[in-house]
């Protein structure tokens, strides 16, 4: 998978280290405001209880 985005990015090293870390960021922040929200209800760990 990385192979095929460095070949496929344009540009010389330095643009293409660039682009990719960039894309890497927007996954990331993707990942944070909509699919973590989504599946934290799903979650098991969610219902803890303490006690008796």
């Amino acid at each position: 998978m990385y192979g095929w985005l460095w070949r496929r990015t344009p540009g010389p090293a330095p643009v293409r280290v660039l682009l990719l870390a960039l894309l890497a960021a927007a996954v990331l922040a993707a990942c944070f405001a909509w699919v973590f929200p989504a599946v934290a209800p799903l979650m098991p760990f969610n219902e803890t209880t303490v006690g008796g």
